[in-house]
């Protein structure tokens, strides 16, 4: 779960279906919709990746509200899940992520700023889930 559902919680359900078993549920989130941003198409193109397929959405527009563990990557996120699961039994995990939407230069820089993204999320999943 991140801010806009458009840039770290896709980065992080394309990185997480790709790496864990097929039988987890995996699913992100915003607290509020953005807009598609092609730069998280392009680093994930870089791995083999393709992005979810649809379009942004909020935690409420999940299907299922059910979860055992929320992985939040934004301050405002966290805020937010915390909220949601107060009278819930569901872990709710704290991943600082920088937004790389910040990022100016040429766009090879800006590049770097998303792939250091994705590659955080790709070590930090792996430590999390031992794979």
């Amino acid at each position: 779960m991140c801010r806009m559902n458009v840039v770290r919680s896709p980065i992080a359900e394309a990185l997480a279906r790709s790496m864990l078993p097929q039988r987890i549920y995996i699913a992100s989130a915003g607290v509020r919709r953005g807009e598609r941003d092609p730069f998280v198409d392009a680093v994930l193109a870089e791995d083999r990746l393709t992005p979810p397929v649809h379009a942004a959405k909020t935690i409420t527009d999940l299907e299922d509200d059910y979860f055992d563990l929320i992985v939040t990557l934004a301050p405002e996120a966290h805020h937010a899940a915390l909220e949601l699961t107060r009278t819930l039994q569901v872990e709710v995990e704290y991943w600082p992520t920088p937004d790389p939407t910040g990022a100016t230069g040429s766009r090879e820089q800006i590049l770097d700023a998303y792939r250091d993204v994705r590659d955080r999320l790709k070590a930090r999943i792996a430590g999390r889930f031992a794979v």
